[in-house]
């Protein structure tokens, strides 16, 4: 299994990176986690998006999901598409909200946004605590979801395939969730959106995002074998949420890159 960086810049695009978004290979089988600001346009660096097998998204916040949009477009209106898009419907993975929100965002005007209907060339299926999908042409790819504490519907997502785990944390605050779903994986790949103190906090907020330290102290608690972290924005020193993560994580740990590639 193979994990691809489309964009690690966390709350919007930063001025190297894309917002949130991964590609996964496992197989044959080939799936996006997340897809915000600007990581459709990097996809395609890596591969044809008519090659997904699956779109998976843990939460709608627009640093998450705001290329959807884009690829309603490419799907739809592509010259010369290799697959009829009509038929060969592209499954999407995400909140239950996702088929309204993802139609608000694509319809010409709000008056035109409940007639807005995706359904033409996606396939949508809600995510749930504890639930697991399969994916892919015959390799098994169970994807498991899990809440964690973040103000909106929002789950990590823990990837199996060929005897090997990931685990994506989407967007969360501390919470034995994201311990759970992550317990002895192979790799975790983490949000660390800010500094453990400021001077604004002695301790971040709860429910909303983890601090390095944080990243760290649920990769201990997990038991996993190494640690990716990713979503630092561009306003926060991410050599500065590296120490405190390695301070409180033995394993491997490394902040992700834009465009580089990681075997699970």
């Amino acid at each position: 299994m193979r994990l691809i960086v489309l964009g690690c810049s966390g709350s919007g695009p930063g001025p190297g990176s894309p917002a949130s978004g991964y590609l996964v290979e496992a197989g044959s089988t080939r799936f996006t986690l997340d897809l915000g600001n600007g990581t459709l346009g990097a996809l395609q660096r890596h591969l044809d998006p008519w090659e997904l097998d699956a779109l998976l998204f843990s939460h709608l916040h627009p640093d998450h999901c705001s290329d959807f949009a884009s690829l309603v477009v490419h799907r739809r209106y592509h010259p010369a598409p290799p697959i009829d898009a009509t038929v060969h419907k592209l499954p999407v993975f995400a909140p239950v909200e996702a088929p309204e929100r993802f139609a608000a965002a694509f319809a010409p005007s709000a008056a035109e946004r409940a007639e807005t209907d995706l359904t033409d060339v996606f396939t949508f299926h809600a995510l749930a605590d504890g639930g697991a999908v399969t994916l892919g042409k015959g390799e098994d790819v169970v994807v498991r979801a899990a809440t964690v504490d973040h103000p909106c519907e929002s789950y990590g997502l823990r990837v199996e395939a060929e005897g090997r785990s990931l685990v994506y944390s989407g967007d969360t605050g501390p919470c034995d969730g994201l311990v759970e779903l992550a317990r002895g994986a192979d790799v975790l790949l983490c949000e660390a959106s800010w500094p453990h103190v400021t001077d604004q906090w002695e301790a971040p907020p709860p429910g909303v995002h983890l601090s390095g330290t944080q990243a760290g102290e649920h990769a201990t608690a997990a038991g996993v074998k190494r640690l990716l972290l990713t979503h630092v924005p561009a306003w926060c020193d991410p050599e500065a949420i590296l120490a405190e993560a390695r301070a409180a994580f033995d394993g491997p740990v490394e902040l992700v890159a834009p465009d580089a590639a990681y075997q699970v």
